[in-house]
């Protein structure tokens, strides 16, 4: 039977359908850790090889997934919190800390659709500080080290006619970044995931691939310089919905004597048994329908805080 997936931009999400069969992935490896104190779990992927690559479907590199079931909640410490694993996490992937670099930040998306508007939003609230030290120096930041932090907002192709690495191409070329670090909105396979979930990766981006469209990759490779990809799950596809509600369902049923029997027939069946009943139940036009949270405008915004924060700590030089 064909099996039906979801889609996702997160690497945990593309582990999680082989733990179902309790298969090992050769060439990928997983390790979890949690932090008790800020109440937020740390899943490391690392594809290793080729064969790893083509069975999770995402580029061999190192996936760091950062869960914070708190983060779509308006605390400002819990934030800080965030902000600041966020920090620790992007400084192993650029590395040495002390040693000063440019720095290109680039906010993939289109700020006139909210959930796509993450990654303007984190421009909007980042320290740059190229110009200033074009202009007068190390001295105006009145620093020993300063890292030259440039960013730009590439929009999308309906409004500039042109691909985003055709865009950076020609900003890489001119501007020579040691790093190149890209936030985007991304697509998740879980519900629970939405603005709850960072990703951060040293393999590049595909920009609009969760939402089906497919654009030229973001990596080390197109850009000639190191590709950081910070992302944030902000919407879900309507086959994820069907398949959580039938979750539930199965579970309301195991709790009716008259149901359970119905509910035990669902239960039985394997994932693949599962996407293929949900692809007959939705409608083709439901098929390509993205669904986000009601209050998806401030959250964005506060998330969006939230990541810059993070970046900005990433780059200071200590």
């Amino acid at each position: 039977m064909e099996r039906f997936q979801g889609r996702t931009d997160l690497a945990l999400e593309a582990t999680e359908r082989f733990e179902d069969d309790q298969v090992e992935i050769s060439g990928v490896k997983i390790t979890e850790y949690y932090r008790q104190e800020t109440d937020i779990k740390i899943t490391k992927v690392v594809i290793e090889t080729e064969n790893g690559s083509k069975v999770m479907g995402k580029p061999r590199g190192t996936y760091l997934t950062l869960e914070a079931p708190n983060m779509s909640v308006p605390d400002e410490g819990y934030h800080r919190e965030v902000s600041e694993e966020l920090a620790r996490q992007i400084v192993q992937l650029i590395g040495d800390r002390q040693k000063e670099k440019s720095v290109l930040v680039v906010g993939l998306g289109n700020r006139e659709v909210t959930p796509d508007a993450l990654g303007p939003d984190v421009v909007g609230n980042l320290l740059i500080t190229r110009h200033i030290l074009r202009e007068y120096g190390k001295i105006a930041m009145e620093k020993e080290k300063v890292n030259a932090v440039s960013a730009i907002v590439p929009g999308v192709m309906a409004q500039t006619g042109m691909e985003t690495l055709e865009i950076l191409q020609g900003v890489v070329g001119e501007t020579k970044p040691d790093v190149v670090i890209v936030v985007d909105a991304l697509a998740a396979r879980s519900t629970r995931r939405l603005n709850r979930t960072i990703q951060i990766s040293d393999a590049g981006i595909h920009p609009g691939s969760g939402v089906g469209n497919h654009r030229q990759a973001l990596t080390q490779e197109t850009l000639g310089v190191p590709v950081i990809a910070v992302g944030v799950p902000t919407v879900v596809d309507a086959a994820t919905i069907v398949h959580d509600t039938m979750e539930s369902l199965v579970d309301a049923m195991g709790q009716s004597e008259r149901l359970r029997r119905l509910g035990d027939s669902l239960a039985s069946l394997d994932t693949s048994e599962k996407y293929q009943l949900i692809r007959e139940l939705i409608s083709p036009q439901l098929n390509g329908m993205f669904v986000t949270p009601k209050d998806i405008d401030e959250t964005v915004k506060r998330i969006g805080f939230t990541i810059s924060e993070g970046i900005n700590m990433a780059l200071q030089i200590e």
